[in-house]
């Protein structure tokens, strides 16, 4: 057993991609690894700016030897009646290597054959350690790949220096065309020399030394822990987002964080434009207030120990205060008028081609808004459709400011700090920000009302349109975000409890379309179908992605629900039923039922003659039945689901005792058409939930 040591020293390698590219090294060389029957303690990756590496830990010296078996031609076949050996059995030999006396008989299932076992004997692990790194480096996940001067090999960034040691040596070998040796290269400013590596088991002691901190997750510890620090010097919480810190984990190879300030008076500004800007431009973490307030503060790291960190902070500040400064420019420049008047601009902006301006989408945003936000009112919901209106025409009239020109990403948020300052009500102001939620998978929702109604008119008018012009997703392709969009306008009614008709959303927003100009749009009939189907093939994709089986989802979807609260209302429901002792009977005795109703040739009636029930297990079937549409009457007007199932679970014993007992394909036609008519009930009863017949319990 021993230590293996591989380290590849580059170029500074591209910050965003450093931990993708360790991650990816040490799965490829585990798997190279364990196919290849190597037994190791321990593997452990590296990544810094300038190096990724692999240390191996308790490594066998060598591939266990392993008996292979070769099979050859049947015994009657090998030898003749004297015992020789055949043509056959002789050739068979001489393919590998050995006198036909050396064969032996394999016995198997289908006879016996001449065959021969040889012993495997495994490679050392220093001959296949160079092709294993190699093949890893080959595979690593990069978009573009690069040679540097007259160099054929291809890498992310110039290949330096190589390592390759097991223990104290080095294993010779050449891997991105560069000779592997024991000598490594510290911190490019403190320790820019080459080093000796005395034994695999020192480098990252060795590297701690020579300022470099070649643990990417310690790197990043230090990194979170020396923020905070600086944090609480001001009372402060840091804003730390993951993607942020793996960046400037992958930027630094020392880290020392150092806090520095900016002028107070920029705090009149939208904080998430400066917020924006520090993070995006400068990599710095910013700090806010126990409310979440921004401070005049912020957080960087540095790559060097300086003897004079002020000098450095000096600098950030400097470099920090002109951006600042065009973030507060585009602010005040945008208030010199109010947010209404930037509307006007909006007319000649197009939305899509074919779809017309986004002044146009405004207003079909407005019609839309105060539709959803009547049948709110209707249910009891705090909403004004006339404060409605007013949001939905001032919707997008941000995306004519300077600031969200220069900071795309504040479009709805500088929305909502203009109308604050234009006096516009409090309900108004706060939706603007929140017709844009939920942005991503997981993202949180629109609280307000009049906000759920943008959300919902934005996301139903952009579906409908690009439907309606053939432009929907397809394979990969979703350049609208159409997919996202639905699952959002599915979140929000069912996570904010809203008992709204999806048919009639999409309905009123094919209207919106079709009071415009009908030369644009053709096809509206077609496109309410398209796009209700669209919308509820997206149930499969969010709820399996809660964990729920496709056969449940299957299972709801069968009877076609046109209300997402209640969709969501009949999964849970579903859910429930499967985990009863009765559900796989009564799944399969529904999947029974379905079938011999398919298969009638005569239209069943609704109703069950009592009279012709002639058998105990049919009467008592009928009886259950009758028992069972009582008592779920007023549990559906509820919507109680669940119990809607829990009672229908008493219909177990009695179907399953008819299906033993009864002839439902009787000769008698009278006999026969009321046994259909009973299944139909049954059938019925269940469908009042779901199709579990679809259930694969």
């Amino acid at each position: 057993m021993s230590t293996i040591l591989f380290e590849l020293g580059c170029e500074e390698l591209p910050p965003k991609s450093l931990k993708p590219l360790r991650d990816a090294l040490q799965t490829s060389v585990t798997e190279q690894l364990k196919d290849a029957n190597i037994s190791f303690d321990g593997i452990k990756s590296f990544a810094a700016p300038r190096r990724l590496a692999i240390q191996i830990t308790g490594i066998s010296d060598k591939q266990p030897d392993r008996t292979e078996q070769k099979r050859g031609p049947a015994i009657k076949a090998a030898f003749d009646s004297d015992g020789n050996p055949t043509r056959a059995a002789m050739g068979f030999a001489k393919g590998l290597g050995i006198e036909a006396s050396e064969l032996i008989t394999i016995n198997t299932d289908k006879g016996d054959y001449v065959g021969y076992e040889q012993t495997i004997h495994g490679q050392a692990t220093t001959e296949l350690l160079p092709s294993i790194f190699q093949t890893a480096l080959d595979s690593l996940p990069i978009a573009k790949r690069m040679r540097s001067g007259s160099s054929r090999e291809e890498f992310v960034r110039p290949v330096q220096w190589v390592v390759l040691m097991q223990d104290d040596a080095v294993i010779d070998a050449t891997i991105q065309g560069h000779q592997t040796n024991n000598q490594t290269r510290g911190h490019r400013f403190h320790s820019p020399d080459y080093r000796k590596i005395a034994h695999a088991t020192d480098y990252e002691s060795l590297l701690t030394d020579l300022k470099v901190v070649a643990d990417f997750d310690k790197r990043q510890m230090l990194i979170k822990n020396q923020v905070k620090a600086l944090a609480d010097e001001v009372n402060a919480d840091a804003i730390v987002p993951q993607e942020l810190l793996d960046e400037v984990t992958a930027l630094v190879d020392f880290p020392i964080a150092l806090r520095a300030s900016f002028e107070p008076r920029f705090l009149q500004v939208p904080q998430e434009a400066l917020i924006s800007t520090m993070q995006a431009d400068q990599k710095y973490f910013c700090l806010t207030d126990k409310a979440g307030k921004l401070q005049p503060y912020f957080i960087f790291i540095t790559n060097i120990e300086s003897t004079d960190p002020n000098q450095i902070i000096e600098g950030n500040e400097k470099v920090v205060r002109p951006r600042l400064a065009d973030a507060e420019f585009f602010f005040l420049q945008d208030q010199k008028q109010p947010l209404f008047a930037l509307t006007e601009s909006l007319k000649t902006r197009v939305f899509q081609d074919k779809l017309g301006t986004i002044w146009e989408k405004s207003e079909r945003i407005a019609k839309l808004a105060a539709f959803v936000a009547t049948l709110m009112q209707q249910q009891g919901h705090d909403i004004e459709v006339e404060d409605t209106v007013r949001a939905a025409i001032l919707s997008k009239a941000d995306l004519a400011s300077s600031l969200v020109g220069e900071y795309p990403e504040l479009q709805g948020i500088a929305g909502t700090y203009y109308a604050r300052l234009n006096g516009e009500p409090a309900a108004v102001a706060d939706s603007l920000q929140e017709q844009y939620l939920p942005k991503f998978s997981g993202d949180v929702l629109p609280q307000t009302p009049i906000g759920i109604c943008l959300a919902l008119a934005d996301r139903l008018d952009t579906l409908v349109g690009i439907f309606a012009i053939d432009q929907a997703p397809t394979g990969s392709k979703d350049p609208f975000s159409l997919r996202r969009s639905a699952i959002g306008i599915l979140r929000i009614l069912i996570e904010k409890q809203l008992p709204i008709n999806l048919a009639a959303l999409v309905e009123q927003a094919v209207k919106g379309y079709s009071t415009s100009d009908g030369s644009k749009i053709a096809k509206m009939g077609d496109t309410f179908t398209q796009v209700m189907g669209f919308l509820n093939s997206r149930y499969r994709a969010m709820y399996t992605e809660q964990g729920v089986s496709v056969d449940t989802i299957q299972a709801v979807q069968a009877i076609q629900p046109h209300m997402p609260l209640d969709f969501d209302q009949r999964i849970r429901a579903v859910q429930a039923f499967s985990e009863l002792a009765q559900a796989e009977k009564l799944a399969d005795s529904n999947k029974r039922v379905a079938n011999i109703l398919a298969k009638s040739e005569v239209s069943v009636a609704d109703n069950v003659d009592e009279a012709l029930l002639s058998e105990p297990a049919e009467q008592e079937l009928y009886q259950a039945v009758q028992q069972a549409q009582t008592a779920v009457k007023p549990l559906l007007e509820t919507a109680d689901y669940t119990q809607v199932l829990q009672t229908l679970a008493s219909l177990d014993a009695p179907l399953t005792q008819f299906f033993a007992d009864v002839m439902v394909n009787s000769e008698d036609a009278a006999l026969k058409n009321n046994r259909l008519a009973l299944l139909k009930q049954v059938r019925a009863l269940f469908l009042t939930v779901a199709d579990i017949s679809e259930l694969q319990l």
